[in-house]
């Protein structure tokens, strides 16, 4: 335990950007970004919208980031590495609250075990508590052998037919969750690779019931004011078959262990062309949905910056998720998470553009007049339905996101912010230009 002074000493050399910055900056832009808004805000009135009511909703909607999307992701080929990465957790803690601090929309952390665990559980707190940030749900990894580690998850790990890898698996999660209870996380999110590569590897029945008791003895260890968030995929890194293979296998095993467990949904984690929103209007109805990471993709898993290639698609889950907030009161809170790979930008410039795509889908899903679409569906009017859904996809939004940014302390324009006081130079200066993320 690092004494007072130390602790001190060291969060005053913690990089930040403070307040005065960037008022200096959106002063420049204020003129035209007042101009924009009040323009569409009297346009949006006209329709019956209650814009400051969506702007509060807009700055009240906070994501959690991954600390492993905040250096250089890789493929199965390579990693190229972005210069001034954060080397530890507290370089990432920091740079978690520079995005805040741009943003106001990226108020927490997920950290993911064992890549992250605090050398100094006080020492972390009070840069979190220093920098605005929480800790939202932490992730358990029995997906690598660690160094040291007894068994091997080579063939699996909470679906093995080695008891001891079961149990070493097990023993892992609820270590997690220890780690986690520290830190004031609230939930643990478990993604199981196992499954096989070829025919014949493993019997289905026997993986399956193995990953439900594992899952069990998981949750019997949870603290109670916590919820158990369970991923699915339907392939990676096995080819053949996952266990956890789709929102089905995930609904069930939830049900399995208990109310508090819940089905995660990666936007990344699906074949190509399933329908996603309508898995989550099920899942919410029914009580299940635990959260959600946000990526986009074109082919596969691939971890891209959220709404570069299928803006529409996440406009629709958005749709049946504002529509589930205000409907189904027996699905509990969602976790809100981005879980990316930057394999040529700039990690922090990703996570700015994967913030405002995200706000911008829930802004515009907040537009849509839920009434008129209901008596149009019952009409079975399908032409005035989609013009209903696409008149608020077609509103450019972005006034409304910088407004909501803008009032609770963030930057008007934050990757123009992020590029104007240089931050990736200055965490080049700080850390080196081999520094690269631990982890990955």
């Amino acid at each position: 335990m690092v004494k007072l002074w130390e602790l001190f000493s060291k969060l005053k050399n913690v990089m930040q950007i403070d307040k005065e910055q960037i008022e200096d900056l959106n002063k420049s832009g204020l003129a035209n970004h007042k101009a924009s808004f009040d323009f569409l805000a009297n346009q949006l009135t006209k329709q019956g919208h209650e814009v400051d009511g969506i702007v509060k909703k807009l700055s009240q909607f906070q994501i959690a980031v991954p600390s492993w999307a905040l250096g250089a992701g890789g493929t199965r080929f390579a990693r190229f590495s972005y210069q001034g990465e954060p080397s530890n957790l507290n370089q990432k803690l920091e740079d978690v609250g520079l995005l805040h601090a741009l943003t106001q929309t990226a108020g927490s952390v997920s950290l993911h075990i064992p890549w992250d665990v605090p050398e100094d559980y006080l020492a972390i707190k009070e840069l979190a508590n220093l920098l605005n940030i929480t800790f939202d749900a932490v992730n358990s990894n029995t997906f690598q052998d660690q160094p040291n580690q007894k068994e091997t998850y080579k063939y699996g790990s909470l679906g093995d037919r080695s008891k001891a890898a079961r149990e070493q698996a097990i023993a892992h999660n609820i270590e997690v969750v220890k780690i986690g209870e520290q830190l004031g996380s609230k939930a643990l999110t478990v993604w199981l690779a196992d499954g096989a590569s070829f025919p014949g590897q493993n019997n289905f029945q026997e993986s399956l019931k193995n990953t439900e008791n594992s899952l069990k003895q998981i949750y019997d260890g949870l603290p109670l004011d916590w919820k158990l968030l369970i991923e699915y995929k339907p392939y990676e890194p096995n080819f053949y078959s996952t266990i956890i293979q789709d929102w089905g296998t995930s609904f069930m095993l939830a049900n399995a262990c208990g109310e508090r467990a819940t089905t995660l949904v990666d936007l990344g984690h699906h074949l190509p062309n399933t329908n996603i929103e309508q898995i989550v209007a099920t899942l919410m109805y029914k009580g299940r949905l635990g959260g959600f990471h946000f990526n986009d993709s074109k082919y596969g898993d691939d971890d891209l910056t959220v709404g570069s290639i299928k803006p529409y698609a996440l406009f629709l889950i958005f749709n049946e998720l504002v529509y589930g907030m205000q409907n189904n009161p027996q699905n509990p809170e969602l976790s809100w998470m981005i879980d990316a790979s930057h394999n040529l930008k700039d990690p922090l410039e990703d996570l700015i553009q994967s913030l405002e795509a995200i706000q911008e889908a829930y802004a515009k899903a907040l537009l849509i007049d839920q009434d008129a679409l209901k008596e149009a569906q019952k009409r079975s009017d399908v032409t005035l339905c989609q013009e209903i859904l696409q008149q608020a996809y077609r509103t450019d939004v972005r006034p409304l996101i910088q407004q909501a940014s803008f009032i609770a302390g963030g930057a008007i324009n934050p990757l123009e912010a992020y590029r104007t006081l240089e931050v990736r130079k200055s965490l080049i200066s700080e850390r080196g230009t081999d520094s690269k993320a631990s982890g990955l």
